[in-house]
């Protein structure tokens, strides 16, 4: 897909272009929403724009997408976006902003490189850019046609039937179409966005994931209140929920988007659902589904904690293991306490724990707990391709990696 002059190119000034991204995709975003100010009201995440996680994640992409294109010049490497075309209908991207972000991303490379860009280098890096927003934008189209949606226009409200206190620092919600209308369709580790409208008169997004089996009228979505550290801001839309939102309020969500689902194609295979803090939620949503779906599948559930205090949705998990015929659950704790006599101490170890052989494997939780215990795995002789993981926020993994 991309020309064989522009591979020439491209090969020869991506180096220099990686090496510069942080540097480029910090002044793109800077001058852009100087002169765009509306594009953070309801579109970007400002918190990951203040703690420079959505300028990595960016630059981890393109530098990515750039390589793959470099490897299999014929293929325009699609899959590798997947989960940016869910991120980005969950907020309502449209199509012609990606012209926005070429005229300011394209800039800041010039006011960087300076005199390299020369027009050969801008051709070959504006084909880059656009088949990269080619398919994102045809990824984005399908996905908004199968939830029977228009581009952009994603929003409805929910109305909160139950506020339930699940730790101290983390609450849930269920809710329900409050329209009346049916619930739109959702997959099993899928997750919405929360559109709120906050103190300043802007309105900001977070996804957060479906906690609960994905079918039936009622959804539940599970919020940890964010705590600000090393000089990032405390997070606004969980602390606005977890103060403001209780029994009777509306929010607005977006439709179920994510790529990281239970794969009912597969109904055979054993399942290893493997979490921390509240990387648990979108993994019990996959145990809830089991369970409604009265499966045989042996599953084996492991989840790392502080403490079980600490510990959301600690006993349901244990109430849904229960449930299924073929499933167990193994906890680790760094401060075991008597709710669970049976849990391993310290941080989360698979040394002599014996994994179901073919399983598919989802793993979600902060990034250094998923490296480590991806690591583990490959160790133990599971193939990369059976590992999924969730990520909450932008993909920094895939940033670090191309890096």
């Amino acid at each position: 897909m991309l020309s064989a002059e522009s591979a020439s190119v491209v090969r020869a000034t991506l180096p220099a272009v990686a090496g510069a991204l942080d540097e480029i995709t910090s002044r793109f975003y800077g001058t852009m929403f100087h002169d765009r100010p509306e594009l953070l009201d309801g579109l970007f995440n400002r918190g990951n724009q203040a703690s420079g996680a959505q300028r990595r994640a960016l630059a981890g992409s393109i530098a990515a997408f750039a390589g793959a294109l470099l490897d299999h010049p014929d293929t325009r490497p699609d899959a590798l976006l997947e989960r940016i075309a869910h991120k980005h209908v969950s907020v309502g991207v449209t199509d012609d902003q990606y012209t926005i972000v070429h005229k300011y991303l394209f800039a800041a490379i010039a006011d960087v490189l300076g005199d390299a860009v020369t027009a050969e280098v801008a051709a070959a890096w504006d084909e880059v850019y656009w088949l990269m927003a080619g398919a994102l934008i045809g990824q984005e189209a399908r996905l908004y046609h199968e939830a029977g949606l228009r581009p952009g226009v994603i929003w409805r409200q929910w109305k909160v039937v139950e506020r339930r206190t699940e730790t101290p620092d983390v609450v849930s919600f269920v809710i329900r179409p409050a329209d009346g209308a049916p619930a739109p369709r959702a997959r099993a580790g899928q997750y919405v966005g929360v559109r709120l409208l906050m103190a300043d008169g802007m309105h900001q997004v977070r996804q957060y994931s479906l906690s609960s089996a994905p079918g039936g009228e009622l959804r539940r979505i599970t919020v940890k209140r964010v705590a600000g550290t090393d000089g990032a801001p405390d997070g606004e839309v969980s602390n606005l929920l977890f103060d403001d939102v209780c029994r009777g309020d509306e929010l607005t969500l977006s439709s179920p988007a994510g790529d990281v689902v239970l794969d009912d194609t597969d109904g055979a295979a054993p399942l290893v659902l493997v979490s921390a803090g509240i990387g648990c939620t979108p993994l019990t949503g996959m145990l809830a589904h089991l369970a409604a779906e009265e499966s045989a599948r042996p599953v084996l559930v492991l989840h790392a904690d502080r403490s079980p205090a600490e510990h959301a949705l600690r006993a349901e998990t244990r109430e849904l293991v229960e449930r299924l015929p073929d499933a167990r659950a193994v906890f680790w704790y760094e401060r075991p306490g008597p709710e669970e006599p049976a849990a391993r101490s310290g941080l989360m170890d698979l040394t002599g724990l014996e994994l179901p052989a073919g399983a598919a494997v989802f793993l979600c939780g902060a990034l250094p707990f998923m490296r480590g215990v991806r690591t583990q795995l490959l160790a133990a002789g599971v193939p990369a391709r059976r590992i999924r993981y969730e990520v909450f926020g932008p993909d920094l993994w895939l940033a670090d990696a191309t890096g």
